[in-house]
């Protein structure tokens, strides 16, 4: 597989990551999942724009990013990709520091890799729906940073699927924030529900077309606070995420719902996000 690596594509395994980087010793770094679609990257500008916001917060330089599109076109050409639906993903870390110290030198540079690889296909779920589970949110309060920091997120996921679970939601002291990997949205009476962004929540670019779509087409969006008691007065769910894109939600284990099967407004945003990932 060919990679970028700071500044060069490379094969696979002529990569070399010092122990003594911060990326490794910390998770002191960044990263973004970008879809690619024959023969497009969907929302890079907004990803890229996430991009630098996550290493502003975290006050790591960011790295020229002027040819971000050739270098991950470059990447799907090499790597036989180019008519298949791929997943793209960077990480920036702060980089190589020794000795080892939790204070950061402002010298640091940061270390800079690209991987691509062949998306693998979630139709059945996206056409039956998932089951989910709930857990309380223990992560920091910066979730709104898209940092390479998510052992809460790996304990919850491996959590859900031990249990059978697609993903797990969390909630803080009873109000749904996200999932381990997705933003989460619920339908009442033909209008959407979704937690409001804040620190708690990262600001998803698929949630953010999703509300567009329901702009275009006349339904009303509500970003307010969604309690795990009020599970049972909606009609649909759906979890959100550029890898997740739009599934349906239905059942949420151990809460009384009526949630079924797919509604006809998620099948409606899934027939619209797709026009837009292929046109």
């Amino acid at each position: 597989m060919w990679v970028f690596y700071n500044g060069e594509i490379i094969l696979q395994d002529k990569v070399s990551i010092s122990p003594f980087d911060r990326g490794f010793q910390f998770s002191d770094g960044v990263y973004e999942v970008i879809k690619y679609y024959p023969k497009k990257f969907f929302e890079l500008e907004a990803h890229i724009a996430r991009l630098k916001n996550s290493l502003n917060s975290l006050e790591i330089p960011i790295p020229s990013l002027d040819n971000i599109k050739q270098i991950l076109e470059e990447l799907i050409t090499r790597n036989d990709l180019e008519n298949s639906p791929a997943n793209v993903y960077i990480q920036i870390s702060r980089g190589y520091q020794f000795p080892r110290r939790h204070n950061f030198s402002p010298d640091a540079k940061p270390t800079f890799f690209i991987t691509v690889e062949k998306f693998l296909s979630r139709e059945k779920e996206k056409t039956n729906g998932v089951k989910v589970g709930l857990e309380e949110d223990i992560r920091w309060h910066r979730c709104d940073i898209k940092s390479t920091s998510l052992i809460p997120n790996v304990l919850s996921k491996h959590r859900a699927e031990e249990n059978g679970l697609s993903e797990m939601i969390w909630h803080r002291q009873g109000n749904i924030t996200e999932g381990t990997h997705s933003n989460i949205c619920f339908i009442k009476k033909n209008q959407l529900f979704t937690p409001p962004l804040s620190n708690f929540i990262l600001p998803g670019i698929t949630r953010k077309v999703v509300l567009t779509l329901c702009s275009q087409f006349d339904i009303p969006v509500n970003e307010t606070e969604i309690n795990i008691n009020e599970l049972k007065e909606f009609d649909e769910a759906m979890i959100l995420g550029t890898v997740t894109e739009i599934t349906p939600v239905i059942n949420f284990e151990g809460s009384d719902t009526n949630l079924t099967k797919p509604g006809p407004i998620c099948k409606l945003l899934q027939r619209e996000y797709k026009k837009l990932c292929y046109e």
